[in-house]
């Protein structure tokens, strides 16, 4: 067994005699090591041999959220850089030392310390924002294309790319018996997720196919989304609708494809999704990536898409 503790006052202990920094350095190094150190307790990890990568991801996000229960303040990406190499060089000094053979903590990146909040539109802007397109019996092809568009981006998390590249037969519909309906996405490097998507998206897109798609298909592609002469729609005509969109809505903020995205997440974690399930969700490779939402959002992520997205 490796016991953290002991390791830790060694590797203390080494930075003092053999490498000789300062006082205040061994300070500093001693307050991260000790908040992780706690940490590993909280975690249950009381050998350090069984602490695995996902863990110190995990402790990241630890870092990056705070909790106003216990008055614990979220650390800025400055702060939680920091910490995670105090965390990360205990790991190395413990393979250097042969009491651990592995070291787990390499791979986990720091945040960016110029890192910016992605801004998230509120759930009453998003909702003045899909309302701000006519969807009645006098609503036209491309309102109907337009509604299609916005749900989809909002209701399943996908980048604009993931959803002007969807074929007709990747389209979502209805199920009779009540459950689910999965859309199938391709994100970068061509790797495929599926996300669930709710009952409003499935309608719009269900009213663009019927009602909208005909009169402006021109028989030239498969495409799901098209723009005015029939073609696919591109990624910037999607950006000038959703801009065009905005305006109507009263919504002065600049936003693009990607603001519902951050919307998409943002809303799920404050909902009490799993911060895992909106990974996936999202298509990162990397917890560490979507750890990025986690300081504006309570740390309450225990909950599943179906009960914390507001457009289910």
């Amino acid at each position: 067994m490796t016991d953290p503790r002991d390791l830790a006052r060694d590797w203390l202990d080494h930075l003092v005699v053999e490498r000789g920094v300062s006082s205040n350095t061994e300070s500093n190094y001693r307050r991260d090591l000790l908040r992780y150190l706690d940490w590993l307790d909280e975690a249950g990890l009381e050998d350090l041999r069984e602490v695995r990568e996902t863990d110190i991801e995990r402790y990241l996000v630890h870092l990056r959220t705070g909790d106003p229960d216990t008055g614990r303040r979220a650390l800025a990406a400055s702060s939680a850089a920091r910490a995670l190499v105090v965390a990360r060089g205990l790991h190395r000094f413990g393979v250097a030392e042969g009491k651990l053979e592995l070291d787990v903590s390499g791979q986990v990146q720091p945040p960016s310390v110029g890192e910016r909040l992605p801004e998230a539109l509120t759930v009453d802007q998003v909702s003045s924002l899909l309302n701000a397109v006519p969807t009645g019996e006098h609503a036209t092809a491309a309102d109907l294309r337009d509604r299609a568009l916005l749900e989809l981006l909002y209701g399943t998390g996908a980048r604009i790319s993931e959803i002007t590249a969807l074929r007709v037969d990747d389209a979502p519909r209805s199920t009779t018996d009540g459950s689910v309906t999965m859309l199938v996405l391709t994100g970068k490097g061509d790797i495929q997720r599926m996300v669930p998507v709710g009952a409003p998206a499935i309608r719009a897109v269900e009213d663009w196919l019927v009602r909208g798609r005909p009169a402006m298909s021109r028989g030239k592609t498969h495409a799901l989304l098209l723009n005015r002469r029939g073609g696919p729609l591109s990624r910037q005509s999607a950006w000038r609708i959703i801009r065009d969109t905005a305006e109507r809505a009263g919504i002065e903020a600049g936003i693009s494809p990607h603001t519902l995205r951050h919307s998409y997440a943002t809303h799920l974690l404050q909902g009490g999704a799993n911060i895992r399930v909106v990974q996936e969700l999202l298509g990162h490779a990397s917890v560490t990536t979507t750890q990025i939402y986690t300081h504006v959002t309570p740390e309450n992520l225990r909950q599943v898409w179906a009960s914390a997205h507001p457009r289910t």
